[in-house]
């Protein structure tokens, strides 16, 4: 948990919080601050949680026990004041496709009652600073997948709110877009002095994050800088890519530890192995490539959870469609 102070102002309190869906637990006892002006990222597995605990932070839901407090504001008791301030990217995409990208922003504005001189003014704004000026006439329904993500975040930052929600912003985007993405998240940090909760399944793009929370079956396994989660729960990894089913395998019987990675590779602890030369004198004619990876987020995650992120990762935007 964060170091600071109890009585310090925060954006987020979050405290015991539970959630049931018939039998299913998707909160189990979750307690989380977030400080203003933080970079927050919240890590796990598909069903840890992340989204239904997004749902009850934007006021969407209600827990089952515990309490929600965002920018002030008791989530049970005064859900309309806590929408006006915040603004959220949901994973699934919920612009209108058959408007304009300017036909989006403005009616956004108007579902916030904003006055027209501040709608003016704000999607002016916002169309510069995630580059969008220049498709400011066209539909969204031709645009692609990386653009109609910025055009979301311009949304949710229409009505200048205080903290900003990004489930999944990249979620099945190319690398390019994905970098460009939060590039303008940087450049909205620096820009609009807001607080910033995302969730991804990119464990690269929360290595500049001020904190980070790892959430499993609805429970919080560990938080902390991304600093600090390395130095107490990180561990190097052997990334091997055997040459046959049978090797991965015999790898697997022999090691403790050992997880499926992405494109056929298997991941397994360095002090399992007893070293690489161990791994090479028993395995080494059956391995096509052989990597280590130093302490890092992925092998936090690894550790604590004992799965790899990446097991199942996202597929790729089809191309087609404007750049994002």
């Amino acid at each position: 948990m964060s170091t600071q102070s109890a009585a310090a102002p925060a954006a987020i309190v979050v405290e015991e919080v539970s959630k049931r869906f018939g039998r299913v637990v998707a909160l189990d006892g979750v307690s989380l601050r977030v400080e203003n002006g933080e970079m927050f990222a919240l890590l796990g597995p598909n069903g840890a949680g992340k989204s239904t605990l997004i749902d009850l932070l934007c006021t969407i839901g209600q827990a089952d026990s515990g309490s929600i407090t965002v920018n002030g504001e008791s989530a049970m008791r005064h859900p309309v004041r806590i929408r006006r301030k915040i603004g959220v990217v949901f994973q699934e995409s919920t612009v209108d496709t058959r408007l304009t990208v300017m036909e989006n922003l403005e009616f956004h504005g108007l579902v916030y009652q904003m006055r027209r001189s501040d709608r003016r003014r704000r999607i002016e704004e916002m169309l510069d600073l995630l580059e969008l000026t220049d498709w400011h006439g066209t539909v969204v329904r031709t645009l692609s997948s990386g653009m109609k993500r910025r055009l979301e975040i311009a949304r949710a930052l229409m009505h200048e709110p205080q903290i900003l929600f990004l489930d999944e912003p990249t979620l099945g985007l190319d690398a390019q877009s994905r970098a460009r993405i939060w590039d303008y998240i940087t450049r909205l940090r620096e820009n609009e002095n807001i607080t910033v909760l995302v969730t991804t399944h990119y464990l690269e793009e929360v290595e500049s994050c001020d904190h980070v929370c790892i959430i499993d079956h609805g429970r919080i396994l560990a938080d902390g800088t991304p600093t600090q989660l390395k130095s107490e729960h990180g561990t190097a990894l052997i990334r091997a890519t055997p040459n046959a089913p049978d090797v991965a395998a015999r790898i697997r019987d022999r090691f403790q530890g050992v997880v499926d990675g992405a494109e056929g590779q298997i991941i397994i602890p360095l002090e399992e192995t007893g070293g690489v030369d161990r791994l090479f004198s028993e395995f080494g004619s059956g391995l096509q490539q052989v990597e280590i990876d130093q302490p890092s987020l992925e092998s936090v995650f690894l550790s604590l959870t004992g799965r790899d992120l990446r097991e199942a990762p996202p597929a790729p935007a089809r191309k087609g469609g404007r750049n994002a």
